[in-house]
C-alpha cells in the first residue's frame, strides 16, 4: 500500500523545513489535465505545478525520452559530451531564432542568475562601469540573493537583507518611469513579458517596445524572463513573439522539460562569447536525461500544436471569466495571454476560494487574497474550462454571498 496523506503531512511536518503552507491533499498520479489523489479521488488541474506541465501529467513521449536515456546513461558532468545536450540548444536557438548560444542550468532562478551574470560580464567589455539591471515591481525573478534583489516585491525581500545592490524598480508599463530609470550605469533591463507570481500582469506592446527602443539607445541589454511565459504557455512559443519585440537575452525554465528540472539562457551571439570558460556553470545543467525530457517536450507542444490551443482556449477562458464578472459580481478584473490568465477579485477571498475549489475537485491557484492565477496544461478542453466556470460560480455564490 502506498503512502497516505495522513502519513506524509505528519512526516513532513517532523522533517521539512517549513518553507510551504501545503495543500491538505496528496497527490499520487496525473494523465493530462487529471490529478488522484492517494483516496483515487480525481481533480481537474488548473494550475500544471504552477505553469510547468504544459503537456499534461504522464504525457507518454517525455516518458520514453526519460526512461530510455536512464536506462543508458543519467551523469557524466559537464566536462565532457553528452547525448541530446546540443540538440536542445539547437532546438531553443532555432527558436529564438539567429545568432544564438545556449547555456543550461536547473530552475529559473538559475537562469535569471545567470543572465544577470552575463550582462555584467558583457557590460565589462562593452560597457565598462554599468552594472544596473533595471527591473519591475511586482516582478519575480528568482530566491537567490541575486534574483531576489531584483524582483521588485519587498515582502519576499525583508528578512534577507542586505541584498545584492544594483536593481532599481520601476512601475510596469510606465515608460516615462523606464526613460528616467536607463542610464549610462544601466547594464540591462530585465522583465517578464507577463508577471507570472506578482499576479498576471502582461506588458503592454507599447512598453516592451519602449523597453527595446531604450535599450538600444543606452547601449544596454533587453533581458526578458520566459520561466512561466514560454514553451507556447501564451500562444507563441516564446511570448515575446506576440510583442513584435526581439529581446538579447531569454531565460527558460518550468515547462521546458514538462515538470523536470532544468533552466536555460538563450542570448545572442554576441552576448553570449562574453563568458569564458570558468565564468559560470552548473554539475547537474544540461544532463542527457533532463535534455532528452526537454527535447520531447518541445517536439510535442509543437506536433500537438498547443500553443494555438492556448490562445483558442485561453480566449475561451476569458470571455467565460469576464462573464462570471458580470453574473456574480466577484471579478474585478480579468487578463493575461493564452493560457496564462490572472482575475482580480471584489472581495480578498481568494484564499477561501481556492480551498472551497479544492475540495470541489478543482485544483486552482490564489496570489494573496485577491487574485486567482489559472495555468491549465496546454492540453486544456473548452469542455474543462466549463466545469471551472460552473464550480466558480457555485463557489462565487457562496463566498460573497451577505
Amino acid at each position: 500500500m502506498g503512502e497516505t496523506y495522513e502519513h506524509a503531512a505528519a512526516l513532513d511536518a517532523a522533517v521539512h523545513m517549513h518553507t510551504y503552507a501545503r495543500k491538505p491533499v496528496m497527490f499520487v498520479g496525473g494523465k493530462g489535465t487529471r490529478l488522484y489523489d492517494d483516496d483515487g479521488h480525481e481533480y481537474l488541474d488548473f494550475v500544471s505545478g504552477i505553469g510547468a506541465v504544459n503537456l499534461g501529467h504522464a504525457h507518454p513521449a517525455v516518458s520514453f525520452a526519460v526512461c530510455e536515456q536512464m536506462s543508458r546513461l543519467v551523469h557524466v558532468s559537464n566536462l565532457f559530451y553528452v547525448e541530446h545536450r546540443d540538440e536542445l540548444a539547437q532546438d531553443l536557438v532555432g527558436l529564438f531564432g539567429g545568432d544564438a548560444r545556449a547555456f543550461f542550468c536547473n530552475s529559473g532562478a538559475e537562469a535569471n542568475e545567470g543572465a544577470i551574470k552575463l550582462a555584467r560580464k558583457w557590460a565589462q567589455l562593452h560597457k565598462p562601469g554599468a552594472t544596473r539591471v533595471i527591473t519591475a515591481l511586482r516582478s519575480f525573478h528568482g530566491r537567490t540573493l541575486a534574483t531576489l534583489a531584483a524582483t521588485g516585491q519587498p515582502s519576499k525581500q525583508e528578512s534577507f537583507g542586505p541584498l545584492p545592490q544594483g536593481f532599481p524598480h520601476v512601475p510596469l508599463n510606465d515608460i516615462e518611469a523606464l526613460e528616467a530609470a536607463v542610464d549610462d550605469e544601466t547594464c540591462a533591463v530585465l522583465l517578464e513579458p507577463v508577471q507570472g507570481e506578482g499576479g498576471v500582469w502582461p506588458c503592454t506592446l507599447e512598453y516592451l517596445a519602449a523597453a527595446r527602443r531604450l535599450c538600444d539607445e543606452n547601449g544596454a541589454l533587453l533581458m526578458l524572463d520566459e520561466v512561466q511565459t514560454g514553451c507556447y504557455r501564451t500562444g507563441p512559443a516564446l511570448a515575446y513573439e506576440g510583442y513584435a519585440v526581439k529581446p538579447d537575452v531569454i531565460a527558460l525554465a518550468k515547462s521546458l522539460a514538462n515538470g523536470l528540472p532544468i533552466g536555460a539562457i538563450v542570448a545572442r551571439a554576441e552576448v553570449a562569447d562574453a563568458f569564458a570558460p570558468g565564468d559560470h556553470g552548473s554539475t547537474f545543467g544540461g544532463g542527457p536525461v533532463i535534455c532528452a525530457a526537454a527535447r520531447a517536450t518541445l517536439a510535442a507542444l509543437a506536433d500537438e500544436n498547443l500553443g494555438a490551443n492556448a490562445e483558442t482556449v485561453g480566449a475561451f477562458l476569458v470571455a467565460g471569466l469576464e462573464n462570471l464578472a458580470s453574473k456574480t459580481g466577484a471579478i474585478a478584473d480579468v487578463r493575461g495571454r493564452g493560457l496564462m490568465i490572472g482575475v482580480s477579485l471584489a472581495r480578498p477571498v481568494g484564499a477561501a476560494v481556492a480551498a472551497q475549489a479544492l475540495r470541489q475537485g478543482l485544483v486552482i491557484n490564489n496570489i494573496g487574497e485577491d487574485i486567482l492565477r489559472f495555468l491549465p496544461p496546454l492540453v486544456c478542453t473548452s469542455g474543462e474550462i466549463d466545469t471551472l466556470l460552473g464550480v466558480l460560480e457555485d463557489i462565487f455564490a457562496g463566498v460573497m454571498a451577505p
